[in-house]
């Protein structure tokens, strides 16, 4: 299992490094595929992410040179398929799934680094450097939004 964390809002810019590391990491194990199994979030499936997909993948089959990457996405309102969700079993109280407890402290909230040390040694993974998500500017149509003064109506009369 790989993991990772990011820095930041995980946007599909991140979600882009991330498959690059993928593909070196599987490579490096000498894979020439691998399946991933994503949750329906944003990032996951935005048109960033499924072109970098699609110029990845055709371009690993002709080369022959690299690892594919097949992503699947979960069933939407599936969360007996995912690790990180709950189960409400009783109206009161969720009851996690698989090992979600052992990685909670209801007494104070935990720091960033802490909580990510506890997500790896209970899921066995490594803990890799975080990806950073970019800093970008504003979005364009909001800036232009706030440079343009709005026009307010005339009361001339017509």
């Amino acid at each position: 299992m790989w993991l990772r964390f990011v820095d930041g809002r995980p946007v599909s810019a991140v979600t882009s490094a991330f498959l690059a590391w993928c593909a070196q990491q599987a490579q490096a194990q000498g894979k020439r595929a691998v399946l991933l199994i994503w949750d329906n979030a944003s990032w996951h499936d935005s048109r960033i992410v499924r072109t970098w997909l699609r110029t990845h993948n055709p371009q690993v089959t002709q080369t022959g040179q690299g690892v594919r990457l097949l992503a699947c996405s979960l069933p939407i309102t599936s969360p007996w398929l995912h690790p990180s969700e709950p189960t409400w079993l009783h109206p009161s109280e969720p009851t996690w799934l698989h090992s979600k407890k052992r990685v909670v402290e209801p007494t104070r909230l935990l720091a960033a680094d802490d909580l990510a040390e506890r997500v790896c040694a209970t899921l066995g993974c490594p803990h890799h450097p975080h990806l950073v998500a970019p800093q970008t500017a504003a979005p364009t149509a909001l800036v232009a939004k706030q440079a343009a003064p709005a026009k307010r109506p005339s009361n001339k009369a017509a």
